[in-house]
């Protein structure tokens, strides 16, 4: 009896020893997730974009360029403001600019700022939005982790953008 006491005391101390010293490896990111907060570009700014905060009405509307004819990617030039999509954190609406039938840039007329944790995620997944959509020139662009709703919304500003142009 008393060597079944040591053998399980010796095996308890190996497993939470082994438990203790497991590390895991790095893990590299895969495609169709982007992880908060940290944003290695050069051209990264530390501060969040110039926009109306949620709650504020839109300025303006689809203003559409002098030419209005499409290009060869179906795109026609001109600003084209995309519809408000609500979520549980604030709203999400985008402009959309395109020259020469390509997407040149998208601003965001809103997003959640109501609440200093919604501000800081808005603040750090609004310009990796903004480059995946400029790098994919439409809306079909990863989710960002810790930004899920306001992602959602802001490919469907975007989308429906879009859908103007």
């Amino acid at each position: 009896m008393p060597i079944r006491a040591v053998v399980a005391l010796a095996a308890t101390v190996v497993g939470f020893f082994l438990l203790a010293s497991f590390r895991t490896p790095p893990s590299s990111i895969g495609s169709g997730v982007a992880l908060l907060p940290a944003r290695s570009s050069p051209s990264a700014s530390s501060t969040p974009p110039a926009v109306t905060p949620s709650g504020a009405p839109p300025s303006g509307g689809r203003t559409p360029a002098a030419t209005a004819t499409p290009s060869a990617t179906g795109l026609k030039d001109g600003s084209f403001t995309g519809k408000d999509f609500p979520n549980f954190y604030g709203d999400v609406q985008v402009q959309v600019i395109v020259s020469g039938g390509r997407i040149t840039d998208v601003k965001a007329l809103q997003y959640p700022t109501d609440r200093p944790q919604s501000a800081y995620i808005s603040s750090v997944a609004i310009p990796y939005l903004h480059d995946e959509v400029l790098k994919a020139q439409s809306a079909q662009i990863d989710i960002i982790s810790g930004a899920t709703f306001t992602s959602e919304s802001y490919t469907q500003s975007v989308q429906s953008a879009l859908a103007g142009a």
